[in-house]
């Protein structure tokens, strides 16, 4: 689905934790995530760590929109 919106000129940054997935469909900007069942979270953390954890992800993933070039982070 990535590839086929960036076909289309809309950039999108993928978090996921499947990054050789990821890579392998052709996926240009690739963000790891946390795990399969929570990509963007962990509910292990405290409430406070796991706001910041999102956070970060989220910005890497912004970041990743603002680069024209292959991105895994």
């Amino acid at each position: 689905m990535t590839t086929e919106m960036e076909k289309a000129g809309i950039p999108v940054a993928q978090v996921t934790p499947m990054t050789l997935v990821a890579e392998t469909v052709g996926s240009n900007r690739i963000i790891r995530g946390r795990s399969i069942v929570h990509p963007l979270g962990d509910v292990d953390l405290a409430p406070e760590e796991e706001h910041e954890l999102r956070r970060m992800l989220v910005q890497r993933a912004l970041d990743a929109l603002a680069s024209e070039d292959r991105t895994t982070a």
